[in-house]
């Protein structure tokens, strides 16, 4: 059986046929254009606008990925706030506890309003067991304040100078809070042996819950 012959191409005249298409071309309507032009020319049109669309997607994802850089950003530093405070968390809470502490210590030295009476008693004694004559013992007005009440008492005392300085210690001394200001020292005009003091006792008491209560509602009003 006698075999098939393949049938050769001629290049030579396929090249000059497709070189034929591409000659004389008429720009302004590629209608009339043969179809090989027309192939290419729809192929570039598509490859421009699908080059088109994909740097406006490019654009928009490089947005979202800037946008997403910086919540990383963010998200980071947050995290790292977050871990200093973990790390030193139970540091902050022996130091709270240390501070709790240390406000029912001061607490405590705070009398109640029934326990005035006895204070001021303590300190009329601190002054009589060092010695001093008292001339003037007088509570002044009480000025309530957001969870405590300051007391001021004058006090005169006549004596020794280093018996006043044994009285002021004694007067720091004692298991409630009380402070000494406006210290005047000077020479007893009835008995110059002596000498006189006028100061100010200050000592702090709580403030009874129906006392709290009206203190704050009068800050309220100072503020309406």
């Amino acid at each position: 059986m006698p075999k098939k012959q393949i049938p050769k191409i001629d290049f030579v005249a396929l090249q000059q046929k497709v070189q034929r298409q591409f000659t004389n071309l008429d720009t302004k309507d590629p209608s009339l254009w043969p179809v090989l032009p027309r192939i290419l020319l729809c192929i570039l049109i598509a490859v421009g606008v699908a080059a088109a669309l994909w740097l406006t997607v490019l654009v928009d994802y490089e947005t979202e990925l800037q946008t997403a850089r910086n919540q990383e950003e963010t998200l980071r530093q947050d995290y790292q706030k977050k871990l200093l405070k973990a790390v030193s968390l139970d540091a902050l809470k022996k130091q709270r506890e240390q501070i709790q502490q240390y406000v029912i210590q001061l607490e405590k030295q705070l009398p109640s309003k029934a326990e005035m009476a006895a204070l001021l008693s303590d300190i009329n004694q601190a002054g009589l067991g060092r010695s001093l004559q008292f001339e003037l013992f007088r509570p002044g007005q009480v000025v309530a304040r957001d969870y405590y009440a300051e007391l001021p008492i004058a006090v005169r005392v006549t004596g020794k100078y280093h018996d006043m300085g044994a009285f002021a210690a004694d007067v720091a001394h004692l298991s409630r809070i009380v402070t000494m200001d406006s210290i005047a020292i000077a020479p007893n005009a009835k008995d110059g042996a002596n000498l006189s003091m006028d100061a100010t006792a200050r000592t702090y008491r709580y403030l009874d819950p129906e006392e709290v209560q009206a203190q704050r509602k009068a800050t309220e009003g100072k503020k309406k």
